[in-house]
């Protein structure tokens, strides 16, 4: 399970309401607050723009450090980039797209499609695959080069 407590806390730092933080990511109050609470998964891209918009890294946001920011963030995404580093991080650990897609619980073409750049993985996933492998999860979205792990 997620642990998106660093949201709430980033949201309460910056003395802002859920719905002034809503309104910043074009989503219903209802919605963010979904997201903050656990209750239901914060869409990677805009977990993306809320880590952009605050300045602050996915991996903190998934409160795997303790490193608020990087150097140098990319805010752009690459979706070939994103996929020719999740298609290293397999390869790096010894594992065939079907044994990545078991540890996932979704099917290997699944994978496959994420792997070459089709379509954004899922936050689910890329927290996973984060906290399992001690990877930089601002690394593997192409938003940094260094530091690769956590």
């Amino acid at each position: 399970m997620l642990n998106m407590q660093n949201i709430k806390n980033i949201r309460n730092e910056n003395n802002l309401s859920q719905k002034e933080v809503a309104n910043i990511l074009k989503v219903s109050r209802s919605s963010y607050a979904m997201w903050e609470s656990n209750n239901n998964i914060f869409p990677l891209k805009r977990l993306i723009d809320y880590c952009n918009y605050f300045n602050i890294s996915i991996d903190y946001a998934f409160n795997l450090t303790e490193t608020k920011q990087y150097n140098k963030t990319k805010i752009n995404l690459d979706l070939k980039l994103i996929g020719k580093r999740l298609k290293e991080f397999r390869i790096e650990n010894n594992l065939k797209q079907e044994n990545i897609a078991n540890i996932l619980h979704i099917d290997q073409p699944t994978w496959s499609v994420y792997e070459n750049g089709k379509n954004l993985i899922g936050t689910p996933f890329l927290y996973i695959i984060c906290s399992k492998y001690h990877i930089s999860a601002d690394y593997l979205l192409g938003r940094i080069d260094n530091p690769k792990s956590i």
